[in-house]
């Protein structure tokens, strides 16, 4: 048996044994809500979305079709974590490729954690002239470790406990962002 199917295996596994909190319907009716709150709020703006990579891929897919007013899209990758499970310092891997001077701006992204990318990001948009800076959020973790108290994003889809989860856009060690619904793995 090679390397890659054990590897395999162990990741089917850990997705086999880890505790489904929230099923792909339930994930689904979040984003409703969320583009609903998101259309209210910028159906009027001109607004850029910016989808945070790799993470923000999945909800900005998802969250795009229920978005009926004009945007533009794009994508931004800054990271702490690599495929690691713990952060270590910001790097930016793909600064804007469209000019945000002067306009709103949304970041999309899967959870806000801790906060220390979002954070980041939201300040180099700010620095590079935008009107204003909102943040959507698939899951908003419920600790108190937060990098600035009574950090929050603009729109938030679930409220989640402090585990290591994946599923809809979130990974494991790289792997699992295409789960079906927000899994949270055993023992971490």
């Amino acid at each position: 048996m090679s390397l890659d199917t054990i590897r395999l295996k162990d990741l089917r596994r850990m997705r086999d044994d880890a505790d489904l909190l929230v099923d792909g319907p339930t994930v689904e009716a979040a984003i409703g809500r969320m583009a609903g709150a998101i259309t209210a709020r910028l159906a009027d703006a001109d607004p850029i979305v910016f989808a945070a990579m790799n993470g923000g891929l999945v909800l900005t897919g998802r969250l795009l079709s229920k978005l009926d007013f004009p945007l533009e899209l794009s994508y931004l990758h800054a990271t702490r974590y690599g495929d690691a499970t713990h952060g270590n310092e910001v790097e930016w891997r793909a600064h804007p490729l469209i000019s945000v001077r002067g306009r709103t701006v949304l970041i999309v992204d899967d959870v806000l954690d801790v906060g220390h990318t979002l954070i980041a990001i939201v300040e180099h948009l700010r620095t590079l002239g935008a009107q204003e800076v909102l943040t959507a959020v698939l899951v908003n973790k419920l600790h108190e470790r937060k990098a600035r108290p009574g950090l929050h994003a603009d729109f938030s889809g679930l409220d989640l406990p402090d585990r290591f989860l994946f599923g809809m856009g979130m990974d494991y060690r790289g792997y699992w962002r295409n789960a079906d619904g927000i899994y949270a793995v055993k023992d971490l």
